[in-house]
């Protein structure tokens, strides 16, 4: 499978990093296709064959800055640079001591998630009718949605795992919805995709597990994204994210994101939507919390 060259097509540095263990990029990464503009079935099939759409424009990016701009608006003022607007959303280099435990009760992630602006946000038609695309069928968006925020430094950034990890106590008939809440170019710390890995066999997975900076946790894959694309063959596909995009990805297709090297803290969404007539995991039917344990 090939990368196809988008209109962000750019030269990246010699090396990247996912929570503080750097990637070379040589021959480990290449852009991810662009399926916006795909009719319905065309859809399906590069679906089914990349495990993933990106699909430029899909939202309105006036409603994704609006939302970035209510979230960050809710933080101390000293969180953000001097003379930056909340919508900008840039880091000041100073996580303020009143912030509380991140997505956990009074922080605002946690806030925002049960507000009734993300609320309408997350109910968009037009990602059910996508998510109906590529299921092909009624589909239904689980209450659990997610906010993933990471600032400059932090050294901490999503490991190598796939979604269904996460999910396996109801069934596979999942789609994930994974929206950068604001222009989000590879330096931010966007999401990437391994490359053919939602066909990869479980007992390779399982035996990439030993190299994690987790090991009393078994649901992520490892934090070693480089020796995970050698492993399982494959590249990670990356792209620059715009606010109004949307990537749908498989509950099999190994991701990971990079470390955010930006003055521009990542704000992202994950949703997920289900066949409704496939059995649901009882844990996705609360609301989110950074706490919660899964």
């Amino acid at each position: 499978m090939v990368g196809e060259a988008g209109p962000a097509a750019r030269r990246l540095p010699d090396v990247l990093s996912s929570n503080g263990v750097e990637i070379p990029v040589d021959d480990l990464f290449t852009e991810m296709r662009d399926s916006s503009g795909c009719a319905p079935d065309q859809l399906r099939d590069r679906f089914a064959e990349d495990g993933y759409v990106l699909l430029r424009g899909l939202l309105d990016r006036h409603q994704v800055h609006s939302l970035r701009a209510d979230y960050f608006g809710r933080f101390d003022p000293d969180y953000l640079a001097p003379g930056s607007s909340a919508e900008a959303g840039l880091f000041s280099g100073t996580v303020p001591a009143t912030v509380p435990e991140y997505g956990t009760a009074g922080h605002p992630a946690y806030d925002l998630v049960r507000s009734a602006k993300f609320d309408a946000f997350t109910r968009d038609p037009r990602l059910l009718a996508t998510a109906e695309t590529l299921l092909d069928g009624p589909c239904e968006l689980l209450p659990r949605r997610i906010l993933r925020h990471f600032h400059r430094g932090s050294g901490k950034a999503s490991r190598a795992h796939i979604d269904y990890d996460y999910m396996d106590q109801g069934s596979d008939q999942l789609v994930t919805a994974w929206i950068p809440l604001g222009d989000c170019p590879i330096e931010c710390g966007g999401l990437i995709y391994l490359e053919g890995s939602q066909r990869a066999a479980a007992g390779k997975l399982d035996q990439l597990r030993e190299y994690t900076d987790r090991p009393d946790d078994r649901r992520p894959i490892s934090n070693d994204l480089s020796r995970t694309a050698r492993e399982l063959g494959g590249r990670w596909l990356w792209t620059d994210y715009r606010a109004g995009d949307v990537i749908l990805h498989s509950p099999y297709l190994v991701h990971a994101s990079l470390d955010n090297a930006s003055d521009a803290m990542r704000l992202s969404a994950d949703l997920r939507f289900r066949r409704r007539t496939a059995e649901l995991d009882q844990r996705w039917t609360a609301d989110w919390s950074a706490d919660d344990g899964f």
